[in-house]
C-alpha cells in the first residue's frame, strides 16, 4: 500500500464499525501505558539488583524516587500541551506518535547498557522518554473515543477504556513479579511488541475524524509556564517525601519550599497568560461550562482521595499483613497485587454498566453515589485490625471498586460531552492532568501523615524491641531514630526492613535465635503496626471527607449536558458554547 493510498484512506468517511476500531486501539494504548505505570513498581528490587544499586543507601534514594515517580511526573505535566497540539495538528497523528515513542523508550530500557549510577541515570532518562509516549496516548485516547462515538454511547465506551486503565495497573503488578523473577530486562521487553503492533495498527486503521486546525498558533508562553511550573511543583512534592537533616520528611527543606512556591507562581502566571493570548493553550472559559468544571473538580478530588492510599494499602499488605501470614518479603510485592484484585473486580462489574446507564440518564446520580460508596468504604477500613481477616478486606475493596466504577465512566463521559470538538484534546489533557497531579499530591500528603505517626511512636517501640532482642543499646538507639521512610521504602521494595537497617556485623554477633527473631516475619510487623495504623486511620478519614466533597461537586454539575444538543447549528468553538451552554439540557438527570 503506497503512502498516497494511505492518505486517501485517512480522508475517506468512516463506516459504522469504525468506532469499535477506535475503542479497541485506544484501549490497547491505555492498557499498555497503565501496565508500565505499575510493572516497574513491582520490579524495582530486581532492576536495582541488576544494575548493582542499593536504592536505600545514603544518597541513592533519589534514584528510587525518580524511577518510581518520574514517569508519572512527565506524563502529568505534558498532557495538556500534547492535547492542545493534537487539537491543532491531528489527534490520531500524535496518538500514533505516542505509540512509537513509547515503543522506542521500551527498547532503550530493555537495552540499558550501564550499571551502577550510570545505569540508574540511563534508566531514568529512558523511563522519561517512555512517559512522553504515554502522555500522547493518554491525552488523545479519550478525545478519539469522543470523536468516534455518538453522545448516547460515550459513557459505555469510556467505561471499557477506563477498565483498561485499572486492569493495566493490576496486570502490571502481577506481570512484573513474574517477569522480574527471570530477568529485569523482560519487564521492559514485554512492551516492545505491543508498542510496535499498536503503532502499525493505529497508523493503518485510525482516521482523523475531527477538523485539523493547523492555522491556529501554538501558545509557547502558556505551554512553557504550565509544563515548567507543574513539573517544579510536583518535584517539590516528590522531594518532600525524602528525609531532610534530622526531620523524617523534607517539607522544611529550602529547596522543596522554593520548588513549591516557584511552581505555584509559574502556574499563576500561566493563568494570566491564557487570559491574554489570542490562541491560548487552554481555554479557561471552558470552566464556565458547569459540567466541565464540576466534573474536573470531582475527578481531581477523587484522585486525591484514592491515589496515595493505594500506595499505603500496598505497604500495609507488604510490610505487615503478608509477613504475618507467612509470606517472604521478597515475594510480598507480587502477592500484594494479587490480593488487591477485588478492587479490579468491582470496577470491571460496574464501570461499563454505569457508563451505559449514564448515557441514558446522565452522570450526576451515578458519579455522586459512587463517591459516597467510596467514602463509606474508607471509613469501614478503619475498623479492620492490622492482622485482618482477608474476606472483610476483600469485600471492602470490591465495594470501593464498585464505587470507583460508578464514578469514573459517567464522570469522564460528562466532561467530554460538554466540550466543543476543537477543544477535546486540550480538555482531555486537562482532565488527565488533574487526575495525575492529584494522585502525586495525595501520595505526598498521605505518606507525610503516615510518616508523622511513625516518627512520633515508632522510635520508642523499636528501641524496646531491638534491645529486647539483644541489639546493643547504642545501635538500637541509632536505628530507632532513623527516618521511618527507610523502613517503609524497604517494605515497599520487598526487602526485609530489619535486614536492611541492622548492620551486618551487629547482626552476626547475636545468637542464632536472636537473629532468627529479628529477621523473622513477625518482628517488624509487630513493631510497626500500632503507629502505622494510627497514621493510616487519619489518612482514611481524610480520604472519606475528600470523597464526600467530591460527591458534592458531582451534584453541582447540573442536569445532563451534551455539546451540540442545545447550541445553534453553527456553534463550533468554545465561545459559542459559553453563549449557549446549559439552558436546554438534552436529557434529565
Amino acid at each position: 500500500m503506497t503512502m498516497a493510498s494511505l492518505q486517501d484512506r485517512k480522508r475517506r468517511p468512516v463506516g459504522p464499525g469504525y468506532k469499535w476500531i477506535a475503542l479497541s486501539n485506544t484501549t490497547l494504548g491505555v492498557l499498555m501505558a497503565s501496565i508500565d505505570t505499575s510493572i516497574v513498581l513491582i520490579s524495582l528490587p530486581a532492576i536495582f539488583n541488576g544494575i548493582h544499586i542499593n536504592p536505600l543507601a545514603p544518597g541513592e534514594t533519589g534514584y528510587f524516587l525518580w524511577l518510581l515517580l518520574g514517569y508519572m511526573v512527565v506524563t502529568a505535566t505534558l498532557l495538556v500541551t500534547f492535547g492542545r497540539i493534537s487539537d491543532i495538528f491531528g489527534r490520531v497523528r500524535l496518538y500514533n506518535l505516542g505509540f512509537l515513542i513509547f515503543a522506542i523508550g521500551s527498547i532503550l530500557l530493555w537495552l540499558t547498557p550501564g550499571t551502577g549510577n550510570t545505569g540508574a541515570i540511563e534508566l531514568i532518562v529512558f523511563r522519561l522518554i517512555q512517559g512522553i509516549g504515554s502522555g500522547f496516548l493518554f491525552a488523545n485516547s479519550t478525545a478519539i473515543i469522543t470523536d468516534a462515538f455518538p453522545a448516547n454511547q460515550r459513557g459505555f465506551a469510556m467505561g471499557i477504556n477506563q477498565i483498561a486503565a485499572i486492569l493495566g495497573s493490576v496486570i502490571g503488578l502481577i506481570l512484573g513479579g513474574i517477569l522480574s523473577y527471570f530477568s529485569w530486562r523482560l519487564v521492559f521487553l514485554v512492551s516492545v511488541p505491543v508498542g510496535v503492533v499498536g503503532t502499525i495498527w493505529a497508523y493503518l486503521m485510525l482516521r482523523e475524524t475531527a477538523t485539523i486546525r493547523a492555522h491556529q498558533k501554538i501558545d509557547w508562553a502558556g505551554n512553557i509556564t504550565f509544563a515548567v511550573g507543574l513539573t517544579i511543583f510536583l518535584l517539590g512534592i516528590t522531594y518532600g517525601i525524602e528525609p531532610y537533616g534530622s526531620s523524617p520528611m523534607g517539607w522544611g527543606n529550602p529547596l522543596v519550599i522554593s520548588m513549591l512556591v516557584g511552581g505555584a507562581a509559574l502556574l499563576a502566571a500561566f493563568v494570566w497568560i491564557e487570559s491574554h493570548v489570542e490562541d491560548p493553550m487552554f481555554q479557561l472559559r471552558l470552566f464556565t461550562i458547569r459540567a466541565f468544571a464540576a466534573g474536573n473538580a470531582s475527578s481531581f478530588l477523587a484522585s486525591m482521595a484514592r491515589g496515595g492510599l493505594q500506595f499505603m494499602l500496598i505497604i500495609w499488605l507488604q510490610g505487615i499483613w503478608l509477613p504475618l501470614h507467612g509470606y517472604d518479603y521478597a515475594e510480598a510485592p507480587l502477592w500484594a497485587g494479587i490480593y488487591l484484585l477485588p478492587l479490579l473486580f468491582g470496577f470491571v462489574l460496574m464501570g461499563p454498566m454505569s457508563g451505559w446507564l449514564s448515557d441514558r440518564f446522565g452522570a450526576r446520580v451515578f458519579s455522586t453515589v459512587g463517591m459516597v460508596i467510596q467514602a463509606v468504604g474508607f471509613i469501614l477500613l478503619t475498623i479492620l485490625p492490622a492482622n485482618f481477616n482477608y474476606i472483610w478486606f476483600a469485600l471492602l475493596l470490591f465495594m470501593m471498586g464498585v464505587g470507583q466504577g460508578m464514578f469514573s465512566a459517567p464522570n469522564t463521559s460528562s466532561i467530554m460531552n460538554s466540550l466543543p470538538p476543537d477543544q477535546r484534546g486540550a480538555g482531555s489533557g486537562m482532565r488527565s492532568t488533574f487526575q495525575n497531579a492529584a494522585s502525586l499530591a495525595s501520595m505526598g500528603i498521605f505518606f507525610s501523615i503516615v510518616t508523622a505517626g511513625l516518627a512520633a511512636a515508632l522510635p520508642t517501640t523499636l528501641f524496646s524491641g531491638l534491645t529486647g532482642a539483644g541489639v546493643p543499646a547504642a545501635v538500637a538507639q541509632q536505628i530507632a531514630h532513623l527516618p521511618p521512610t527507610s523502613a517503609l521504602f524497604a517494605a515497599f521494595l520487598g526487602y526485609n526492613p530489619m535486614g536492611t537497617l541492622l548492620p551486618s556485623a551487629v547482626l552476626h554477633a547475636l545468637p542464632a535465635a536472636n537473629q532468627t527473631n529479628l529477621l523473622g516475619k513477625d518482628f517488624f510487623p509487630d513493631m510497626i503496626s500500632p503507629p502505622f495504623l494510627l497514621g493510616l486511620h487519619i489518612a482514611f478519614y481524610l480520604s472519606a471527607t475528600i470523597c464526600l466533597i467530591a460527591a458534592l461537586a458531582s451534584v453541582l454539575r447540573g442536569k445532563r449536558y451534551v455539546y451540540g444538543g442545545s447550541q445553534p447549528a453553527n456553534a463550533t468553538t468554545v465561545q459559542d458554547v459559553v453563549i449557549a451552554r446549559e439552558e436546554a439540557p438534552t436529557q434529565g438527570d
